[in-house]
């Protein structure tokens, strides 16, 4: 049981395999609308920061139904918005391949924790070599700079 918006598909639909890799991936689909709603906050883009809005809030409200939510992820396959500005935008846009890798309708599709963390290091590279200090909070809230990474379980 969860929160009715981060459900991954197949927690909607009532097919989860009650292994640990199966609830990995779940715990993955989640992490794709965290990230997005990080991405929705960011002022690097030159888009718009808009009035923050729940994933999928704008299609199912602020208390949408299970039949709400599943209508919205399981039959229409809907995601939340990524804008146009993210994915020009040369530090959002690994953020952005990252948030839809991690939120695929297919879980098996989904990237791994550890996969995760690589491209989350890899964008704060990119960020502190080429110049874009605007977008170093971004990966500042995603990664914790003050702890030592740790071997990935997955």
């Amino acid at each position: 049981v969860g929160t009715r918006r981060y459900m991954a598909p197949e927690v909607l639909e009532g097919a989860i395999n009650f292994q640990r890799d199966s609830f990995l991936r779940i715990d993955m689909y989640a992490l794709g609308l965290v990230l997005w709603e990080l991405a929705s906050r960011c002022t690097a883009a030159d888009g718009p920061v808009d009035q923050y809005m729940l994933p999928f809030e704008e299609e199912v409200g602020q208390q949408p139904s299970l039949e709400d939510i599943q209508e919205v992820v399981v039959h229409k396959k809907l995601r939340p918005l990524l804008l146009d500005c993210w994915h020009k935008h040369p530090g959002l846009a690994l953020l952005c391949e990252t948030i839809e890798d991690c939120w695929d309708h297919e879980s098996e599709a989904r990237l791994s924790a550890g996969c995760v963390e690589e491209r989350v290091g890899q964008m704060r590279r990119v960020a502190a070599s080429g110049g874009l200090e605007d977008i170093l909070p971004v990966v500042a809230m995603v990664t914790n700079l003050d702890t030592v990474p740790k071997e990935s379980s997955i």
